[in-house]
């Protein structure tokens, strides 16, 4: 960690960007996919807004900040249902690396990180059909190679809904010479979507990577729904979150037609208390439902 992040720095990050542009911005977002927004002058500038926003709340209250790039969709399968082909997926991931860079460049007070965001090859909700790690590999290999090739500091693997696909993800990224970030998500129990226990998925993929990956983190969850899960073996590796505004479920939010904001100010006083069950606790952001008042209350809670 000390080769990425200030040893004596909390590090912020973005909230949930693709819940903001859909419910709050009214943009229309096929497949979930925020990442052609870099193609267009218009989608370039709202991304732009976003990140300055957050980067003046992580330089108000002290804080580095990680830019985690747009790209959670931007992969082969789902690069496909937006009319984007190999050529044009390296170029976008590449891209959005140059223009996390540019925008950090704006707050030179404010350590940062910039990351290579990417998601799962399925549902983010769903463990779907699973992968073994070699097939997990391949598949993300071209993406973790663009983030390499672009400078990214580390690639962060978001709302990994089994142990399988995130050994494939450090296993290429320790080919293409780059940190690795693992954020695993959970249902309402604490458990994976691919019925693993977290304790047993950050396990296996420790043992299957010669524990390769920089750290892990959890994502796409509220704290209720994980809070009784932190022990011992979790806290030693588990040093992010970016849980959700809202307590319910992954198939309870699919099928919402509104958002549920939850309550910032509670949310806020969870990601203290998690604080103390995670000991080596350094990147806290925000994830569906949450924007930037969640994350004012997340750093406010988290520096006080």
């Amino acid at each position: 960690m000390t080769y990425l992040f200030h040893e004596q720095l909390t590090y912020l990050t973005d909230s949930g960007l693709e819940t903001t542009l859909l419910f709050l911005d009214g943009h229309e977002l096929p497949s979930f996919a925020a990442f052609p927004l870099y193609d267009n002058a218009q989608g370039r500038d709202r991304l732009e807004r976003y990140y300055a926003e957050h980067l003046g709340v992580a330089r108000d209250h002290g804080m580095g900040f990680v830019v985690e790039a747009a790209t959670w969709r931007a992969n082969a399968e789902w690069g496909a249902t937006v009319g984007y082909g190999a050529e044009a997926l390296d170029r976008v991931n590449r891209f959005a690396i140059a223009f996390g860079r540019k925008v950090a460049e704006q707050y030179p007070t404010v350590p940062t990180v910039v990351s290579g965001q990417i998601g799962p090859r399925g549902d983010g909700y769903v463990a779907g059909d699973a992968m073994t790690p070699a097939e997990a590999e391949a598949y993300h290999a071209p993406q973790v190679e663009s983030f390499a090739a672009a400078g990214a500091d580390i690639v962060a693997a978001l709302t990994m809904t089994s142990s399988a696909e995130a050994i494939g993800i450090v296993r290429a990224a320790r080919k293409a010479g780059i940190p690795a970030a693992i954020a695993f998500t959970v249902e309402t129990d604490g458990v994976l979507p691919s019925g693993e226990a977290l304790a047993e998925a950050i396990a296996r993929t420790d043992r299957e990577t010669d524990a390769g990956a920089a750290y892990f983190m959890i994502n796409c969850a509220h704290p209720a729904h994980f809070e009784h899960v932190l022990g011992p073996e979790v806290a030693a590796r588990v040093r992010g979150i970016r849980a959700n505004a809202s307590t319910c479920s992954h198939a309870e939010l699919d099928a919402a037609t509104a958002l549920d904001f939850g309550d910032p100010v509670a949310l806020g006083a969870a990601y203290r208390a998690l604080g103390e069950k995670l000991p080596h606790l350094k990147v806290v952001g925000g994830c569906c439902g949450t924007d930037i008042r969640h994350i004012r209350e997340i750093a406010a809670r988290v520096t006080a």
